[in-house]
């Protein structure tokens, strides 16, 4: 996503006039110019070691040719080269020689110069992952090619006009990472059943609840021109893993290059690229449907129309500021205790040195890796190219994370490219590693510390500020017709789970009952779709729940929400509820009887009503002193009904959302904007918050 902010851009006619004195006294415009190249990187040798895959791979042919794609650009101050390498992943140590062969020929300083990886997973292997050593022949060979590219890019400088523009392509990406359910969860390569989420689950699993992140749908595209009106080059940035292509192969990244070059009826000496966005989590595959049969041409194509609705949108500019800021960040790998990698010592004994042959000898070899190298130091930059700001980030950076920084970014518009200028593994979110899976089994894949994502967001944003010379952006939360309805109704608390992260659930209503977030959630997935609301994220509550704590309450309450059930009816032994009476300070909000696909306000109360799973369900419960009812959806009359015996209603005093504080039966699935009041609401009250939250 192409973050739109309120834009301090500069029309063209008026970047024109920032002058620059000559040695004369006369003033000149000041000159934006710029130079492309594309140098084939096709391994001359075969066949050739490809990685990407658990176990190493070899490919005697080159399906379509390779290349180091180098876009150089010079305002009359600064000069910057930004790179894209048709390959899976590339070691900074490798990029680092590149780099300084290219500063000898060109005079940029290294510092200035960004290298990131398409991530094709058909590309020669320039790096040791998993099961897949280095091709030490082609490691030798690719950093001079990517030198000579930038050299001849440089060669190229010329006058040229630049813009940018992007569309939210939703269609061509997808979280490929699902959330199981607790009772049908895998095994880790450890042994251990800790995988409650993992990627690729297969289509339409029942197995699978849901995804476990959002989508960053934006496929922005920076252009480059001649001041007449030629296209010189182009720089794409989109958020998907990679297709899948026999190697050696450029993958869809090559076929949008040359798809793209045609559709604006570029000359030969044109240079496009795709650059790989924050797609750690993200695959074209919709696992949700059946299985798709489209192919990587039609994929490529696809693409290539969203990208050219972008292009056509550009408003070009005749000279923009440049400047990048970089920085480097020590951090910690999470290695194995005396146990694993004892356990790692006696798989790997035996193997004498060989490759891996299965996933656990896989995983056995990078606990010794670890324990060898338990500190890395990242190389993490920001891109200035004038309100266009771009983050560079050596890893495989998961959806949400790109979502946050472009969130807070002071630019008018930001991108994130990750696998640039080193390789450093996967950094999910702290609260997915919680959830397990492949993309956190530590491994160089997946090494660094559990609270290395907020780190290098923190230092992101920093840079983008020093970059930019702004401050960043503060993260607001939209208000649509639903919330200005509930706000209308004076709630006691109103936490509308639109966070990013926890562990703060923040409360809405102006009275600071804010919540805190336990282990067990994911952030930001899709919620209800509310009138008002582009985007209305919502938490997945995967075992966990939020607390927080509410004094004061009279005899009568009020409980509203959103909630989407996760579990089919044959779940067993995950049974919860959506409202529950343990103790007379508590009150439960979250859980389904899932058994038995039903509603259920339980306590004294015996009430059941019929649901669908994994569709949105507003429903109000109204306790008045013993009298409870229970309203679904906006019915005129409530779908459970009756008396509590006993006396008055204590106040709930503590409140559990997302599970039982006295069970391990917790709901399973997401709830979103929970209003509670200290009243009964009337019918006609719920009715119109309804008819609010209704498109």
């Amino acid at each position: 996503m192409f973050m739109a902010k309120a834009s301090s851009m500069l029309p063209a006619a008026v970047a024109a006039l920032f002058l620059i004195p000559l040695a004369d006294g006369a003033p000149a415009a000041k000159v934006f110019r710029a130079g492309a190249y594309a140098a084939d990187v096709s391994p001359t040798k075969l066949p050739v070691v490809v990685n990407g895959m658990f176990l190493a791979r070899t490919a005697d042919r080159v399906t379509d040719p390779i290349h180091a794609r180098c876009l150089v650009l010079d305002d009359g101050e600064t000069r910057l080269a930004l790179v894209v390498v048709d390959s899976c992943m590339m070691p900074r140590e490798l990029l680092d020689r590149a780099k300084q062969m290219a500063s000898r020929k060109t005079g940029i300083p290294t510092a200035r110069m960004l290298i990131s990886a398409t991530h094709t997973h058909s590309a020669p292997s320039a790096i040791g992952v998993l099961g897949s050593p280095p091709d030490h022949e082609y490691v030798a060979f690719l950093p001079g090619r990517i030198a000579e590219g930038i050299e001849q890019a440089a060669r190229r400088l010329a006058p040229a006009r630049i813009g940018w523009s992007s569309v939210d392509d939703y269609e061509h990406t997808y979280c490929r990472r699902w959330i199981y359910r607790p009772d049908k969860m895998p095994v880790d390569p450890f042994g251990a059943p800790t995988v409650r989420a993992n990627m690729h689950p297969g289509y339409q699993n029942p197995n699978a609840i849901g995804p476990s992140g959002p989508v960053d749908p934006g496929l922005t595209v920076v252009s480059i021109q001649s001041p007449q009106g030629e296209p010189m080059a182009l720089l794409a940035n989109y958020s998907m893993h990679y297709f899948g292509s026999t190697p050696v192969s450029a993958d869809y990244y090559g076929l949008f290059a040359e798809k793209i070059a045609r559709r604006i009826g570029a000359s030969r000496q044109f240079v496009a690229m795709m650059s790989q966005g924050t797609s750690g989590d993200q695959m074209w595959m919709d696992y949700g449907q059946p299985k798709s049969g489209i192919t990587l041409d039609a994929y490529a194509e696809g693409v290539t129309r969203y990208a050219h609705e972008a292009y056509q949108k550009i408003e070009y500019r005749d000279w923009a500021p440049l400047g990048v800021a970089e920085t480097t960040l020590s951090l910690r790998r999470r290695t194995p205790d005396e146990q694993r990698l004892a356990w790692a010592r006696e798989i790997t004994a035996p193997m004498n040195g060989q490759s891996p042959r299965n996933q656990q000898e896989v995983y056995a070899l990078e606990q010794i890796y670890l324990h060898e190298q338990p500190v890395r130091e990242l190389k993490l930059q920001a891109v200035r190219i004038g309100d266009l700001g771009i983050t560079a980030i050596p890893h495989e950076v998961f959806a949400i994370t790109g979502l946050k920084l472009k969130a807070q970014s002071p630019s008018a518009a930001t991108f994130n490219i990750e696998l640039a200028n080193g390789a450093e593994g996967y950094i999910p979110p702290p609260e997915q590693h919680k959830l397990g899976g492949y993309t956190t089994w530590p491994a160089r894949t997946a090494a660094l510390e559990v609270q290395a994502e907020p780190k290098i967001v923190e230092t992101l944003i920093t840079l983008l500020e020093k970059v930019s010379g702004k401050p960043r952006y503060p993260v607001a939360e939209a208000q649509g017709l639903y919330a200005q309805a509930v706000l209308a109704s004076k709630p006691a608390a109103y936490w509308r789970f639109s966070e990013f992260n926890g562990p703060i659930a923040r409360d809405s209503s102006g009275r600071d009952h804010h919540g805190t977030y336990e282990d067990g959630v994911a952030f930001y997935l899709p919620g209800p779709r509310l009138p008002g609301q582009q985007i209305n994220p919502a938490p997945h509550f995967a075992g966990g729940r939020m607390t927080a704590s509410i004094d004061g309450f009279p005899n009568s309450y009020s409980v509203e929400m959103w909630f989407w059930n996760g579990l089919p009816n044959d779940a067993r032994g995950v049974t919860g509820y959506l409202f529950s009476r343990g103790a007379a300070d508590a009150l439960g909000i979250g859980g389904i009887d899932s058994g038995a696909g039903k509603l259920i306000f339980a306590g004294a109360l015996e009430g059941k009503t019929e649901i669908q799973r994994t569709t949105w369900n507003h429903v109000v419960m109204v306790r008045d002193r013993q009298r409870v009812r229970v309203f679904l959806s906006g019915s005129d009359s409530p779908e459970i009904a009756g008396e509590v015996p006993g006396g008055p209603a204590n106040h709930p005093g503590r409140v559990f959302v997302g599970g039982r504080h006295d069970s391990a039966a917790n709901f399973e699935g997401k709830i979103d904007e929970v209003a509670i009041y200290d009243r009964a609401l009337t019918q006609a009250d719920i009715a119109e918050h309804f008819r609010a939250g209704r498109l």
